[in-house]
């Protein structure tokens, strides 16, 4: 299964006036020297892919751009600050809104992106016109592992392992350089990552196990996150009390 990073909709198509529109959100930084830079890009893109194929909403191209400073140790990496990267949505955002639409999921594909999370408690309040969602959460990407037989978690497996080399495998095996099945380096205790940046605990790029990662797992993993934002559909379409 390969999905179009662009979407190829037309301005006539139903899904153009979509009470929801999907955003996906990733980054341009190292993932090992198997997995491509654009990786999170891609994941975001095929988890947009996925709700499309189960609920009828607007998907939007990609923020190829993130805030990957904690990388940059690693050559290719390239980030916007995290201010930039709230403007971005914030313009986004208000576009929708002139466009009538009642809610916007971010697909959030890269971890550092944590500014994310106030830019959508922030655009939440007070209640406005357009309700706004950040997915998947943690709690999401837990239970798309336990659906797809992952038998990583979400921290030892955090970087290019087993999640993420299985969803590629799925949606964009051609991205994929031979030896991503001996890549795995476990480095559990990262307390300092922000600070000392992702070198300090591997020397390829790689914290998880992608030797592990199966197509298989790829295809149930994205179909659970896919399916499952319905929840989320459900309640950036209820009308707000205030």
């Amino acid at each position: 299964m390969s999905h179009d990073i662009i979407p190829d909709l037309t301005t006539t198509d139903p899904a153009a006036t979509s009470a929801v529109a999907v955003l996906p959100v990733g980054a341009f930084e190292q993932h090992g020297p198997h997995l491509p830079l654009g990786t999170d890009t891609l994941i975001a893109c095929a988890i947009t892919a996925a709700i499309t194929e189960h609920h009828q909403v607007l998907a939007l191209p990609p923020i190829t751009f993130g805030c990957s400073h904690e990388h940059a140790a690693y050559p290719g990496t390239i980030s916007i600050s995290a201010t930039t990267l709230a403007a971005i949505i914030a313009d986004i955002g208000q576009s929708l809104t002139g466009q009538g639409m009642r809610g916007l999921i971010v697909v959030n594909a890269h971890g550092g992106n944590a500014v994310l999370t106030n830019v959508v408690q922030q655009a939440n309040q007070p209640a406005g016109p357009l309700n706004v969602g950040l997915y998947p959460s943690r709690e999401d990407w837990t239970e798309a592992r336990t659906a797809a037989a992952i038998t990583s978690s979400n921290h030892d497996d955090m970087h290019a392992g087993e999640l993420e080399t299985s969803i590629l495998l799925a949606s964009h095996p051609d991205y994929l350089r031979d030896g991503w099945a001996q890549t795995d380096h476990t480095a559990t205790d990262r307390r300092h990552l922000t600070t000392l940046g992702i070198s300090a605990y591997t020397t390829t790029g790689v914290i998880g196990y992608p030797s592990l990662a199966t197509e298989a797992k790829g295809h149930a993993a994205l179909d659970h996150l896919g399916c499952h934002a319905a929840t989320l559909i459900d309640l950036l379409t209820m009308v707000r009390r205030t």
